[in-house]
């Protein structure tokens, strides 16, 4: 009777999970409707819309920021692929003519920053997740915190990141401006893509099946703080979500790809009140992202910037 009560619970356990979860889900409106391309789209933001701690620092521009915006596409035969798309990017914002890729997400929230990554890329966005800059300290918290490396001295006063060089463990408190700091890296937005993604790594690591299997505590604590910190396109379920995570360690193992696209200039300025951006190549990112979307590319590191 006991072991027949014990399998019970352990089938129970992760089928109520899997109801919890989804009835906590957030959603807000943000596809497109465009016509689908072949294999599966996520597009992710990081904002300061939610989120526990102050925001992001003033940038010019009004409205939600979004500081990262990841492309994750999981090709219908080949590798997967996480795409850092730099905030700063100049793009055909609809409506809004050419102006950096965030001022989008801060003119027309997510519906906006979808169709204008759909014009960019060539490829429709099936699922849309937005994570609150503060919701990123309670993930870290929630996995037992992380081991994270910068090559580098850094005392931020505008991300609040203070480092010593070398690789380190960390907590919540500490991971969130390690992915924020752009100041004072000398690669500015593509140096904060690769940390980030190496955050995303780092926890998506402590998240294994196998460790999670047999602490229910700790399911509970990292369901809570992913819901909690994340907010999904209408359509998307828990399996959507858990989909996406499974996306997430295929790009950041072996077989994966991780990088931006090609980019003929850090310093490309267009002109008006716009600023510095980051010009995209415009001969190479057509083809790269065709290829990205057939996974046709090999695994491995992809773009970067131009003579580095």
């Amino acid at each position: 009777m006991v072991a027949l009560l014990v399998l019970a619970a352990l089938v129970a356990w992760p089928v109520g999970l899997l109801i919890w979860a989804n009835g906590l889900l957030q959603k807000t409106p943000a596809l497109s409707g465009a016509p689908g391309t072949p294999g599966t789209t996520y597009l992710l933001a990081g904002s300061d819309a939610r989120g526990d701690e102050g925001g992001i620092a003033e940038d010019g521009t009004e409205g939600q920021r979004t500081d990262t915006i990841l492309l994750l596409h999981v090709p219908a035969d080949g590798p997967t692929a996480m795409i850092s798309l730099p905030r700063d990017s100049f793009v055909e914002v609809p409506g809004h003519g050419g102006t950096k890729l965030n001022h989008a997400f801060a003119w027309g929230g997510a519906p906006l920053l979808v169709q204008t990554v759909e014009g960019l890329t060539g490829l429709t966005v099936d699922h849309y997740a937005e994570i609150g800059m503060g919701g990123v300290a309670r993930l870290v918290d929630a996995v037992g915190g992380v081991h994270l490396c910068y090559d580098g001295d850094v005392d931020d006063p505008d991300s609040g990141m203070v480092w010593t060089a070398g690789c380190h463990d960390v907590d919540g408190a500490a991971a969130l401006p390690f992915a924020r700091m752009r100041k004072a890296d000398p690669q500015g937005d593509v140096g904060r893509a690769l940390r980030q993604r190496q955050l995303i790594g780092a926890v998506m690591g402590k998240v294994s099946p196998g460790s999670l299997a047999l602490d229910p505590g700790a399911q509970v604590a990292l369901v809570d703080a992913g819901t909690g910190a994340l907010t999904f396109d209408e359509d998307a379920g828990v399996i959507d979500v858990a989909r996406l995570a499974l996306a997430f360690r295929a790009a950041n193992g072996e077989g994966g790809i991780t990088g931006t696209p090609p980019i003929a200039s850090m310093d490309h300025r267009p002109g008006g009140n716009i600023g510095s951006t980051v010009l995209l190549d415009p001969e190479l990112t057509p083809g790269f992202f065709a290829a990205i979307r057939d996974g046709s590319l090999p695994p491995g590191e992809v773009g970067g910037i131009p003579g580095g």
